[in-house]
């Protein structure tokens, strides 16, 4: 059982040299680059001066012209082994290894790491920086989803056919097809415009929980209605299950067949689900942090990729490629505690 849970650790190495490698080849595939956008007035001896300054002038991988050089030179053998490797990505990847992520190319003088953890509160907090807004948004919403998606579900499948199922149904439906940001609208409308309740301009998210409560919110909705349909759908399906009939031949009340017996079994494919999902809610909000004026990475990764800047980009990529396996390695020490049957099986 360790054995298994210590490969899947392992396996992030392999997953995160992947991603890293992907975004990389696509980032420069992409035409333009960091002194290009927004840059028109920069000389063409200025811009050859900050690519070189930046190391952008190397080749993309391995330096073949560093090594003749260095074997014009007569260097030593790990001289020019080194030469080989004095490529962006390999220049970029053991700066990685040693927990750096290099300077921004458009915030000239400062460091990624700098802008991740820089203080966004008025307060000047350390922990109140861009990195976790997001992962407070993300949770918050997670939290969200759960508490409205899976009670949802299993009132349905329990009440199956009934007016509340169909009303369950119809809500779940409904949300789940409103894309975020016109629900965004919707409810900014409703709660700054007319009610007053809040002001999106000048809302400061680091002086209490109550901000965080409608850009999560609308970030769960969604993922609360599928949850709602996929706990009805996996509760039904229990439901018919002979053990769910023998625990109720033994003479237990339905309220404890349902709370001790259903749902325990039930929360398989809706754990499967929720992993993926709390990484996408934790990842896939620059939607709703533009909406509600939160700053976050998911704006900082859209307004990157607009300025070309490779290492901001690489940066958010793999934070959200961490995030994501993590979750998926949640997901399988989940399976261990609700079904003995998944552990004993992954010994």
């Amino acid at each position: 059982m360790g054995a298994y849970y210590l490969r899947r650790l392992l396996f992030i190495i392999p997953t995160l040299f992947v991603s890293a490698l992907i975004t990389f080849v696509i980032m420069h595939a992409t035409p333009g680059g960091p002194f290009d956008a927004g840059n028109d007035k920069i000389t063409e001896r200025a811009k050859a001066r900050l690519m070189a300054a930046y190391g952008l002038d190397k080749p993309l991988f391995f330096n073949t012209q560093a090594v003749q050089d260095a074997l014009a030179a007569n260097k030593p053998f790990y001289e020019v082994g080194a030469a080989f490797f004095d490529g962006q990505f390999e220049l970029w990847l053991v700066n990685f290894v040693q927990g750096k992520f290099g300077p921004s190319f458009r915030f000239i003088g400062r460091n990624v790491e700098d802008i991740l953890l820089e203080p966004t509160s008025l307060d000047g907090v350390f922990w109140q920086n861009r990195l976790m807004a997001t992962i407070i948004l993300g949770l918050v919403a997670t939290i969200i989803a759960v508490i409205v998606g899976f009670p949802l579900g299993v009132i349905a499948a329990v009440k199956q056919n009934s007016w509340v199922d169909n009303l369950c149904l119809f809500f779940a439906t409904f949300f789940y097809g409103i894309p975020n940001i016109v629900l965004g609208i919707f409810l900014i409308i409703i709660f700054a415009s007319w009610l007053g309740w809040v002001n999106v301009v000048e809302m400061n998210y680091w002086e209490g929980w109550r901000p965080w409560v409608l850009p999560a919110f609308v970030l769960a909705i969604p993922t609360a209605a599928f949850l709602a349909r996929l706990t009805r759908s996996s509760v039904l399906e229990v439901l018919r299950m002979d053990f769910v009939r023998t625990a109720r031949a033994k003479g237990l009340s339905e309220n404890v067949v349902i709370a001790k017996h259903v749902v325990r079994n039930a929360l398989i494919p809706v754990v499967t689900f929720l992993g993926p999902a709390l990484a996408t809610l934790i990842t896939g909000s620059f939607v709703i942090e533009t909406q509600f004026g939160v700053t976050g990475i998911g704006r900082l990764f859209v307004e990157s990729v607009g300025r070309r800047d490779y290492s901001v980009i690489m940066a958010l990529t793999l934070i959200y490629a961490f995030f994501i396996a993590f979750a998926n390695l949640g997901v399988d020490l989940a399976y261990g505690f609700l079904d003995p049957r998944i552990r004993f099986s992954k010994k």
